[in-house]
């Protein structure tokens, strides 16, 4: 008898606190969550956790594309064979949690199917597993915040490897002056380097673009989980894009209602992340942080000339 196994990830910010959930048509259930993760690695986890809990056949039933493409397109077929590098020759996010998935997969490869099912569609048993792994994304909101409220809030780990990373900064916008300078300074970063921006208009998201555009990787540290909520809709759309294709996404638990502070909150826990910074238009900044060990290169507007 094959047993219907429905599986489902839910993550505040990303990453940020999380949760996964399975349930079995049978009865059976599991959860449980992580503080500081994403989406992606609860959908997965969801999987890993249901397939060690049932055992015999079993459908698993999700409405995470990047869990049923893995197996029905065979995704994993091409990450061993490239040694775990995706198709575009990067490393495969979540390989912790996919390498023993993967490996289960294939001991019972001949009793396992996958199969997608649209979320929030009135499944039964879908909305059970998204109602599992909520509760328990929300469990670990609720300790986050009882942990900040006694002042024991952990850091937020630096998921990048921080002897190759660049923070870009600036205040206002690139002008015809800066632009081809910041563009000549992040062409010239070495291979391997990373640069890291938290995505303000302005300096900040100009200068991710030309880092996607040069293929350089990027890493992206937000405030708190929606910055630009309130902006235009085409910044806002520019933003979602630059977020999208970063390798990297930390999302800081910065008071919304005080972004100021929390930009501030941000640029501390920055410049701890990283080993130089490049800076527009701020020569205070470029001053404390080259004070403080970082390599900085500055690009301040030419002075204007006395009359």
């Amino acid at each position: 008898m094959v047993v219907d196994l429905y599986t489902d990830g839910a993550c505040s910010g990303n990453p940020g606190p999380g949760g996964w959930g399975w349930v079995a048509k049978d009865g059976r259930s599991g959860s449980g969550g992580e503080t500081n993760t994403t989406n992606q690695r609860m959908e997965v986890r969801a999987v890993l956790e249901g397939l060690r809990a049932v055992d015999g056949p079993v459908n698993v039933i999700s409405d995470s594309t990047y869990v049923v493409k893995c197996f029905n397109d065979r995704w994993f077929e091409g990450w061993l064979q490239r040694g775990w590098k995706n198709a575009q020759k990067k490393p495969v996010a979540n390989r912790d949690l996919w390498e023993p998935l993967i490996s289960l997969y294939l001991k019972r490869e001949e009793e396992l199917t996958f199969t997608w099912v649209k979320g929030h569609s009135g499944d039964e048993f879908n909305d059970i597993a998204d109602q599992l792994a909520v509760a328990a994304r929300d469990e670990q909101i609720s300790l986050l915040a009882g942990a900040a409220a006694q002042g024991l809030g952990e850091a937020v780990a630096v998921p990048w490897p921080k002897e190759h990373s660049i923070w870009l900064t600036g205040q206002g916008a690139l002008d015809r002056e800066t632009r081809p300078r910041l563009d000549g300074e992040i062409a010239k970063l070495a291979s391997g380097d990373l640069l890291v921006s938290g995505l303000r208009r302005g300096v900040e998201l100009e200068g991710a673009e030309i880092a996607l555009r040069r293929g350089v990787e990027l890493a992206v540290v937000l405030p708190f989980s929606n910055p630009a909520a309130d902006w235009p809709s085409e910044h806002k759309g520019r933003f979602e894009v630059a977020r999208r294709r970063a390798s990297w996404v930390v999302t800081l638990a910065g008071d919304e209602a005080k972004p100021g502070q929390a930009v501030q909150e941000r640029d501390r826990w920055m410049s701890e992340a990283v080993v130089g910074a490049i800076i527009v238009g701020n020569p205070d900044l470029s001053a404390e942080l080259t004070q403080a060990g970082l390599s900085v290169i500055a690009i301040d507007p030419a002075p204007i000339p006395d009359s």
